[in-house]
């Protein structure tokens, strides 16, 4: 009989070798697979057995097929009555195409037809489909026009064990790390290496892979059910046999078993989870979890061990260059304290390992879903006596030579702002913006934190000396500023398209309030590639706040609507927010709340701005702000947003509803901006760049540009 494993592309080889190991016959590696023969108890022991295959398939039609008549001809030739009862049911899975078959929805429709039009037409009854639990699940595939119809003898995914019922961010699949382990040599190094530890465990996925591989624990014992169980064809007694000889191998392996494998994490409600999914595992005895920072990891125990991971990587913008120095610390760490052992740590992000400072044994391309991702493997030998008593020495806590030119600066800079910082009463500004090319970051002081963002450097820049240069403006912040590290939040701005830097990057919830001309206004530094205030519009919004007395005010694309504030503080009589993301006008609603006001002459419209312009007719505002971002393509828009292009309509339809002696502000970031004065010549448009770029973005003088705009 043939066969077909499947797999996540990148352990094609390792499953050629589980197969082989398992006594499959004319093992033969595919694209995400491995072909094999043998009888049907290979097929089962590749269910029961394989921690890397994600479903085993039994080919029972094959043909040439290009239309949907040839399909279901070909589905026709199999009798189905051989491996399904006329009251049974089924579901069908469809995965590739031809010219004429483009939709897998329709194609799986066209099998199922087949199939269950030949029951009517032999037996004038028909089978059932059930997705979730049939008695028949049925795989076709084209490729490159040949059709192969297969019996899925798997049910759900093989790396589906049944003992993860609960997972936290981003989980790292089962067979996934399994694979992992084989590549680390786990459990054939275990002699050498007998403890295996996880810093960053999540819900503990690689630490119960490994426990169950040392135990010599089928995968497919921890599974309710598997898909051919409900099959016509199924041998029961054959597989009652394999799942018995499959117990007692699991209860002699559980009796030698030592309790050698370790977890941590920061994340208390993951490692709930974690302990959660040994004890289903039948593990919780052998698997130790504590809560601690990776950064404060030990080896657990004197006897040495494996070390694998898989830290995050950085998907989240602006989280690349914090990420370095958490790669940078399990370096350090591994390097200090790890002597003895080996490490394996996987990333979706290769250039982040880099800054671990470590040579690598071996690196293997892997995929972790749609992810392009890398294991890196280490050997970390012990070191001398003498070597160990000067690591032991406290490093000095100078400053480098290049770390202290940047202190210097940072210095000047406080100095030349404090008076203008106090005359002002300004609780947040900018004090630094790439004044040392060699510092490419922006530093900004929200009360007692500091914002840097690190300006994405070329790719041509070394991304280690990159790193380095952010070390050292890391070091020198807490310095001269003397705030503790912790309150130093560190992202990386590259160039955004659409939305992206009002998408929320993270979750940290850490909300907190600054003054800003008698406001408070709501800040969040972690979870935002932006903080909430555009601190370059300071102007802006004090000029709204002298001229609002009286008057009716609209803040379109008001993101957090700080305008909006300013102008309620400033005694408008009514204020009109448009935005089209929820969140921030929830923002901006609660900002408006700390100022005291939340009564109804503040008005927040969730909408497209755009569109939310061309419904309006009447001239009911006497101050409009608008602020569009350069370029947006968001989902929720209907059509795509290029400042650049679109501020001639943007402003006339604005003008439509400014009263007579009113007055438009517009602005944007856009830095090669020019205004169309001669579409716009029906208006009196004045440019006010210069007046609304205060002292602190004196160096970047282009980074807005802003203009009035009234009716002549």
């Amino acid at each position: 009989m043939k066969f077909l494993a499947t797999c996540p592309k990148g352990l094609e080889p390792l499953l050629v070798d589980e197969l082989t190991a398992l006594g499959a016959e004319e093992v033969k590696q595919t694209a995400s697979g491995a072909e094999f023969s043998g009888s049907l108890e290979s097929a089962y022991a590749a269910c029961l057995w394989s921690r890397l295959a994600n479903r085993v398939l039994m080919p029972v039609a094959e043909a040439v097929v290009e239309t949907a008549e040839q399909l279901y001809a070909a589905v026709q030739e199999v009798d189905w009555s051989e491996h399904l009862d006329q009251s049974g049911s089924l579901s069908v899975n469809f995965t590739g195409s031809t010219k004429s078959i483009n939709h897998t929805h329709f194609a799986s429709l066209k099998v199922k037809d087949a199939i269950v039009d030949q029951f009517r037409d032999r037996f004038n009854c028909r089978p059932s489909v059930d997705r979730d639990q049939p008695d028949l699940r049925v795989h076709a595939h084209i490729y490159r026009g040949r059709l192969v119809v297969s019996i899925d003898l798997s049910g759900e995914s093989l790396h589906r064990r049944d003992y993860r019922t609960e997972s936290g961010a981003a989980p790292i699949k089962e067979n996934l790390a399994a694979a992992l382990l084989y590549r680390a040599q786990w459990p054939k190094c275990a002699t050498e290496y007998p403890s295996v530890l996880d810093p960053m465990c999540g819900s503990g996925t690689i630490l119960i892979e490994a426990a169950l591989m040392k135990a010599d624990v089928a995968p497919g014992l921890l599974r309710s059910e598997h898909g051919f169980e409900r099959w016509k064809q199924h041998d029961a007694q054959l597989w009652q046999t394999l799942l018995d000889n499959a117990q007692q191998r699991r209860e002699a392996g559980l009796a030698s078993l030592e309790p050698v494998f370790f977890g941590s994490d920061i994340d208390t409600k993951v490692l709930n989870m974690a302990r959660a999914n040994a004890e289903r595992a039948g593990l919780s005895a052998f698997i130790t979890f504590e809560r601690r920072d990776v950064k404060d990891m030990t080896p657990p125990n004197e006897a040495g061990g494996l070390l694998v991971t898989n830290p995050p990587y950085g998907e989240r913008l602006g989280e690349a260059s914090a990420l370095m120095f958490l790669y940078r610390g399990i370096g350090d760490a591994l390097k200090s304290r790890f002597g003895g052992w080996r490490a394996a740590i996987f990333t979706g992000n290769p250039d982040l390992c880099q800054a671990v400072g470590l040579k690598t044994d071996r690196v293997y391309k892997l995929k972790n879903g749609p992810i392009d991702s890398q294991l890196f493997l280490y050997t970390l030998y012990r070191k001398s006596a003498e070597q160990l008593a000067q690591a032991e020495e406290p490093e000095s806590q100078e400053l480098s030579e290049q770390a202290q030119m940047f202190a210097n600066r940072l210095k000047k800079n406080l100095k030349t702002m404090r008076k203008w910082v106090r005359q002002n009463d300004i609780d947040c500004y900018r004090l630094y913006d790439a004044d040392i090319p060699e510092f490419a970051v922006a530093v900004d002081l929200y009360g007692d934190w500091v914002h840097v963002q690190e300006y994405a450097p070329p790719k041509s820049v070394d991304k280690v000396r990159a790193f380095d240069r952010i070390k050292d403006v890391m070091a020198a912040i807490p310095e001269v500023l003397e705030v503790p590290l912790s309150r130093v939040v560190l992202k990386q701005r590259k160039r955004q398209t659409g939305t992206n830097q009002y998408e929320k990057q993270g979750a940290k919830g850490k909300f907190f309030e600054v003054g800003e001309a008698g406001c408070r206004l709501r800040v969040n530094l972690h979870d935002y590639l932006d903080t909430g205030v555009f601190l370059d519009h300071r102007p802006v919004r004090r000029m709204i706040q002298q001229e609002a007395a009286g008057k009716d005010f609209l803040n379109l694309f008001c993101y957090t609507a700080t305008a909006s504030v300013h102008a309620a503080v400033g005694g408008a009589k009514t204020t009109t927010s448009v935005d089209m993301s929820a969140t921030y006008l929830q923002w901006a609603m609660k900002n408006m709340a700390a100022n005291g006001f939340s009564d109804k002459h503040q008005h927040f419209i969730q909408s497209d701005c755009l569109v939310w312009l061309k419904k309006q007719r009447k001239p009911q505002f006497d101050l409009i702000f608008m602020d569009p971002p350069t370029f947006s393509n968001s989902k929720r828009m209907q059509d795509v947003l290029d400042v650049q292009r679109d501020h001639v309509e943007l402003i006339r339809l604005a003008m439509r509803l400014l009263r007579p002696e009113g007055k438009l502000i517009f602005s944007n970031n856009y830095r090669r901006f020019k205004m169309d004065y001669e579409a716009l010549a029906m208006f009196d448009v004045t440019e006010i760049s210069a007046q609304t770029i205060d002292p602190d973005f004196k160096r970047n003088t282009r980074i807005h540009s802003a203009f009035e705009v009234r009716w002549p």
